[in-house]
């Protein structure tokens, strides 16, 4: 057994991640998705996270079965041999490459990453990524890469509202129901922005904004439809899912949602927000996977482009069509089975 391994011998997988108000809840929820797939396994999950300042995700965590654990202000190394994980799960952009280093020595570990991992050491890389399987990064001797679509992690609810084909024209509502959603902290204040656009078109909608923030919602509350319009304002929800499958067209950030939202085939017009999400907003813009409405800058700038990419989307119902049936052939809701079994088997060679 290696060291750190439970003393019973059994398998227990603690998953750290960043979270919190600044730096969003995506690390946890894509990690959310592979957690449900081991707890259905019978191994135990730990999350360490900082979830206290996001209520909402720490409900998610803990309703699927998954404990949660502080990382407090001392040693991680410390904090997971308390734990004492068979294994270790990191998706981090903010630890530094000596604390991977340091948590292989102890642990098999599995480092999430958005390209090339550089000098962060793990026994198995996850790159679920557009384009990722293509990947020729210079790993450690004996490490693993698993790269690409065909490894997206999607969680449960998203793959229970996968339909059998992708949704067609004749399917649509009338008027166009339009979903926007900015993740659970919508830390660039993205919602209210992206509103403005779709008013501005002036094309008939039933938008339903899902507003992260109380002062986000009274922001959106406040503007004024356009004619034929209707603007509805929702916090975080548990339906999310949902409201996906239902909606015709999604707006979101071009972040780790944006693989289940192709998992459920749907037509969607994506905001870059950060400068991580640059190469996979420009890739699904250009392999015509989805419409990439704007960045924040051109957001800031020149919002004219946007609104007239706002309307090519909310107005070309052929050109949704194309979109949804790209999408739902290329994410096929097993990615996290997938990771589950080269996480798990991971544990046994490093217990030889």
């Amino acid at each position: 057994m290696s060291m750190g391994s439970p003393d019973d011998g059994r398998l227990r997988v603690a998953m750290v991640c960043d979270a919190g108000p600044e730096v969003g809840i995506g690390h946890v929820m894509r990690c959310l998705a592979l957690g449900e797939e081991l707890v259905a396994r019978g191994v135990p999950v730990v999350v360490v996270a900082d979830l206290d300042r996001v209520p909402w995700a720490a409900e998610q965590v803990r309703r699927r079965g998954i404990e949660i654990a502080s990382p407090g202000p001392g040693d991680l190394a410390d904090v997971l041999a308390r734990i004492e994980p068979s294994s270790v799960v990191v998706d981090s952009y903010l630890l530094p490459a000596s604390v991977y280093a340091e948590l292989r020595e102890r642990w098999p570990l599995l480092a999430l990453t958005d390209g090339d991992p550089g000098d962060r050491v793990a026994d198995l890389y996850l790159d679920q990524n557009l384009g990722a399987e293509a990947s020729a990064w210079v790993l450690p001797e004996g490490a693993r890469h698993l790269g690409g679509l065909d490894y997206a992690q999607q969680r449960r609810d998203i793959v229970r509202q996968r339909p059998s084909a992708p949704k067609a024209a004749a399917d649509e509502h009338t008027p166009l129901r339009v979903l926007a959603f900015f993740g659970g902290t919508d830390a660039f204040g993205v919602s209210p922005r992206v509103v403005r656009l779709v008013v501005r078109t002036g094309i008939a909608v039933e938008l339903t904004a899902i507003a992260a923030t109380p002062e986000l919602a009274e922001e959106i509350a406040g503007i004024v439809p356009a004619p034929g319009q209707a603007i509805h304002v929702i916090g975080p929800t548990d339906v999310l899912a949902e409201l996906v499958s239902d909606a015709d067209v999604v707006l979101s950030a071009a972040g780790t949602s944006a693989w289940e939202l192709f998992c459920i085939g749907a037509a969607v017009g994506f905001v870059c927000v950060a400068d991580n999400q640059r190469d996979a907003y420009v890739r699904m813009d250009e392999d015509r996977l989805a419409v990439g409405i704007a960045t924040l800058a051109e957001l800031d700038g020149d919002p004219e482009v946007a609104v007239a990419r706002m309307r090519d989307l909310l107005g070309d119902v052929r050109l949704r069509e194309r979109l949804r049936a790209a999408c739902w052939a290329t994410v096929d809701g097993r990615g996290p089975a997938r990771v589950a079994d080269a996480l798990l088997a991971l544990d046994r060679v490093r217990a030889i």
